[in-house]
C-alpha cells in the first residue's frame, strides 16, 4: 500500500515537473527570450541649477526648501543699490549725448544762415567788382584819349583790384562756411555713435538691475537650496536647484550584449524599488551616443599591455507617461528595474540618429 502511494506521489511530482518545465519553456520561447531587463536603472529629471548673473549680497530669499514654484516666480533678491546708481549714471550719459546732438542740430541751422550770409556777401562783392570794372574800363578809355589823368586811372585800377580781392575773399568765406557743414555732420555722426554706445550701456545697466531679482526659469520644486540672506552671490555659483516634477524619465544602463534587438518605441515595463508591486508602462525613447565609460572622468585606454575585456553599458532613456500611476511621487535618483520587450524588432537596422542619439521630431521608428 505504502509503495503504491509513494509511486503515485512520485508520478504526480514528475508530471508536475514536466508540466512546469513545459510551461516555463513555452513562456520563455514565446515571451521570456524577448525581454531584456536590468536593475541598473534610475529615475532622472532635467534639473535646472539656478545661479545669479551679477555679483551682489543676497537681500531676500523668498522660497523654502521643497517649495513648488512656477516659471517667473521670485526666488531671491540681491542688493541693488550699486546697480541703481549705474543706471542713473548711464541715463545721465544718454541725456548728455542727446543734448550734444541737439547742440549740433542748432549749429547746423546757424550754419545754414551763415552760408546764406556768405552767399549774399559774394553777390555784393561781385556787384562791386562789376562796377569797379566798368569804372576802370571808362577811365582807361578816357586816359588813352588824354581826357583823364593818370592818377584817376591808377585809382580806378586800384579800386578794381580791391573789388576782385573782396570777391575772392567772399567766395573763400562761402566755401569755408560750406565746409563747416561737413565738419558738423561728421561731429553729428560721431555723437550719434556715442549716443548708441551710451544707450547700450544704459540697457546693460538696466539688465544688471533687473538681474538682481532672481526668478524661476521653469516650473518645479526647489531643492538643494544653499542661498542665505547676507550671502555674497557670484555668477556661476549655485544658489538652488529646480526639479521639474512630475516630468521625470528613466535612464537604464543596459549591457552592450542586450542592445542588438532593442529599438526606440519598444514597450518597457518599469518597477520602482520605492513602490514595490507598482508597475509602470513606458517606451524606449533614445540611446546614449556612447557607453557610460566614455563619459567618465577618466575614459578607459585599452591600447595598453594589460587588457581585460569588460562588458560595457549604454544608457537608454525611457519615457514615462505623464498620467502614470505614480505621477508626482517619483523623484530623481530612485532605483528602477526596467524590462524592454524587444518582440517585433527583427533584424532591422537601428534608426540613424536615434539608437545613438535622440529620436528627431517627425522621424520614423523602424518596426514591424
Amino acid at each position: 500500500m505504502a509503495k503504491g502511494v509513494r509511486k503515485i506521489v512520485l508520478s504526480g511530482v514528475a508530471v508536475a515537473a514536466l508540466v512546469g518545465g513545459g510551461f516555463g519553456g513555452w513562456h520563455w520561447w514565446t515571451e521570456g527570450r524577448f525581454i531584456e531587463s536590468t536593475d541598473n536603472a534610475y529615475v532622472h529629471s532635467d534639473i535646472t541649477v539656478v545661479s545669479p548673473k551679477v555679483s551682489a549680497y543676497v537681500r531676500e530669499v523668498r522660497v523654502a526648501e521643497n517649495q513648488q514654484v512656477a516659471a517667473g516666480d521670485v526666488l531671491a533678491v540681491l542688493d541693488d543699490q550699486d546697480f541703481t546708481a549705474k543706471v542713473a549714471e548711464a541715463e545721465a550719459n544718454v541725456a548728455g549725448q542727446k543734448a550734444a546732438l541737439g547742440t549740433i542740430a542748432s549749429k547746423l541751422e546757424l550754419q545754414r544762415a551763415l552760408i546764406d550770409q556768405a552767399a549774399a556777401s559774394v553777390a555784393s562783392a561781385e556787384a562791386e567788382q562789376r562796377r569797379a570794372q566798368q569804372d576802370f574800363d571808362r577811365t582807361r578809355a578816357l586816359a588813352n584819349e588824354s581826357w583823364a589823368s593818370k592818377q584817376k586811372f591808377e585809382t580806378a585800377d586800384a579800386d578794381l583790384r580791391k573789388a576782385v580781392a573782396a570777391t575772392n575773399k567772399a567766395r573763400a568765406a562761402l566755401d569755408a562756411e560750406k565746409d563747416q557743414v561737413g565738419v558738423l555732420n561728421a561731429s553729428r555722426v560721431e555723437t550719434e555713435a556715442r549716443l548708441r554706445q551710451a544707450e547700450a550701456a544704459l540697457q546693460t545697466a538696466r539688465n544688471d538691475l533687473a538681474n538682481t531679482v532672481i526668478r524661476a526659469p521653469v516650473d518645479g520644486v526647489v531643492g538643494n537650496r544653499g542661498v542665505q540672506v547676507g550671502q555674497y552671490a557670484r555668477p556661476g555659483v549655485q544658489l538652488l536647484s529646480l526639479v521639474p516634477l512630475p516630468d521625470v524619465y528613466v535612464v537604464a544602463n543596459f549591457k552592450e550584449t542586450q542592445l542588438s534587438r532593442m529599438r526606440p518605441g519598444q514597450a518597457v515595463t518599469v518597477e520602482i524599488d520605492a513602490y514595490p508591486g507598482k508597475r509602470l508602462e513606458g517606451k524606449v525613447e533614445s540611446f546614449a551616443p556612447a557607453s557610460g565609460s566614455q563619459f567618465s572622468l577618466l575614459p578607459p585606454e585599452n591600447a595598453t599591455g594589460n587588457f581585460t575585456k569588460i562588458v560595457q553599458r549604454v544608457p537608454v532613456r525611457i519615457a514615462l507617461p505623464h498620467d502614470n500611476a505614480l505621477a508626482g511621487l517619483l523623484r530623481p535618483g530612485l532605483s528602477v528595474t526596467a524590462e524592454v520587450d524587444t518582440r517585433g524588432s527583427g533584424d532591422a537596422p537601428h534608426v540613424a540618429g536615434s539608437v545613438f542619439g535622440a529620436v528627431r521630431p517627425g522621424q520614423a521608428v523602424a518596426s514591424k
